[in-house]
């Protein structure tokens, strides 16, 4: 066995296909002797010092988690400030990684995720401590920069994609004397690839969707409303994608509830698509159905896409080679060959080239008039959401899903004082 422990922790929102990661962290590590230990809802269990011994879990388990959905150790949005202001719980941190003999640090996450795994280990080489960390891709927004894709993001893509095509037929059955316009609302804060890859519902000039608003480009009221009746005099009906994160011209969230935030300082998002609904019932007087799936399109592991789980997995076992190589600071990322056939394979980012950037949709991916896909989105998106990984289904109809022991490992500090 390899001396020395590897610590494993999963952060931010969970997706369709992190659990996936982290089967193939597990197996990795396991095929090459290394104790995996998992810190219990990501960084917090890290300061907490509560951590799981994974070698307490079957082969079966193990491998179960490559089809089950949410976070297996649990997730948390925590984000460390910067070494000088946090300074108190970074040293905490590393003290409970001297304490269980931490060697390789990998965290699963996006880019708060990287840019902490970046501090960890900007903070052991000052202390001198043989720490190796490793950030492991992972975003339903695939806004990480460096990387042609993130894992997650392809699931999510093709729950998109398949759900507005399904809700679209549904629409046009009832339009004539029913629902005129459907809004369907995307997750995506400042980048709107969830809400493109609904585009690849249709491909017809009056194929759903008819609109899809990105936060890319201004959100302007008029011109939106003129859209929607023409569409729907053209067509009978109109389907509408938002993602949460359009704004006016002035740099307002249209959907900015009340200027909450979230646990990483972000505004909570959430409710565009009800308020773009009472903005088309009020004006144009059409009957509107609208619909937040919200946690339904990063957890539906049912219709995950194959290329999506591949990716998943080949990041987490990549990870584990980079770290038992000493590849300090440096995360797995997807590289594309080739569009057509679609090919790809694992490269290698610093940290400090993934940490606090944002890839948003290029220019060359929005339509000209702002509210669909081009021809180069489509090519971009489609080989991602290709292929289907079904998980095994019970005699119930339900899928198989497993749930971890997740036995804690012994103490060997005072309690953290989370309040200080």
């Amino acid at each position: 066995m390899a001396s020395g422990t590897l610590l494993y922790a999963q952060s931010g929102g969970v997706t369709a296909v992190i659990n996936a990661t982290a089967s193939a962290v597990i197996t990795e590590a396991r095929a090459r002797r290394v104790r995996v230990l998992a810190a219990r809802n990501g960084i917090l269990g890290a300061l907490r010092e509560d951590l799981i011994d994974t070698s307490k879990e079957s082969i079966a388990a193990i491998r179960g988690l490559a089809h089950t959905p949410g976070g297996a150790f649990g997730s948390c949005r925590y984000k460390l400030k910067s070494v000088d202001a946090d300074r108190a719980k970074y040293e905490r941190l590393l003290e409970v990684l001297q304490a269980h003999d931490v060697r390789w640090f990998l965290y699963n996450g996006g880019n708060d995720s990287a840019d902490t795994a970046n501090k960890v280990s900007k903070l052991a080489a000052e202390f001198d401590y043989p720490l190796t960390c490793i950030g492991v891709p992972k975003t339903v927004d695939n806004d990480l920069a460096v990387t042609d894709c993130c894992p997650g993001f392809g699931s999510a893509a093709k729950y998109t994609a398949v759900s507005v095509r399904e809700a679209a037929l549904d629409v046009a059955a009832m339009a004539e004397t029913s629902t005129k316009v459907f809004v369907y609302e995307a997750m995506g804060r400042h980048a709107g690839w969830l809400a493109a890859a609904a585009g690849l519902a249709g491909k017809g000039t009056d194929d759903a969707p008819h609109l899809i608003l990105f936060p890319e480009r201004a959100y302007d009221e008029a011109d939106f409303l003129a859209r929607v009746e023409k569409i729907v005099a053209r067509v009978g009906y109109c389907v509408v994608v938002a993602s949460e994160g359009i704004q006016t011209a002035d740099g307002r969230f249209v959907a900015d509830a009340g200027g909450g935030k979230d646990s990483f300082g972000h505004t909570q998002l959430g409710g565009v698509a009800s308020f773009l609904a009472g903005r088309v019932k009020d004006a144009l007087d059409m009957k509107v159905h609208w619909t937040l799936p919200d946690y339904l399109q990063r957890s539906a592991r049912h219709i995950a896409s194959r290329t999506d789980l591949e990716q998943a997995l080949a990041v987490g076992k990549a990870a584990v080679k980079l770290a038992l190589a000493g590849r300090n600071a440096t995360m797995p990322v997807i590289v594309r060959t080739s569009d057509s056939p679609y090919r790809w394979k694992i490269g290698e980012a610093s940290l400090d080239k993934v940490a606090n950037h944002e890839k948003k949709m290029p220019a060359g991916f929005i339509r000209r008039d702002g509210y669909g896909i081009t021809a180069a989105a489509r090519a971009y998106l489609e080989p991602l959401i290709r292929g289907e990984a079904y998980p095994p289904y019970g005699r119930d109809g339900i899928p198989a899903y497993v749930t971890l022991k997740n036995v804690g490992v012994r103490r060997k500090l005072a309690a953290w004082n989370e309040a200080g």
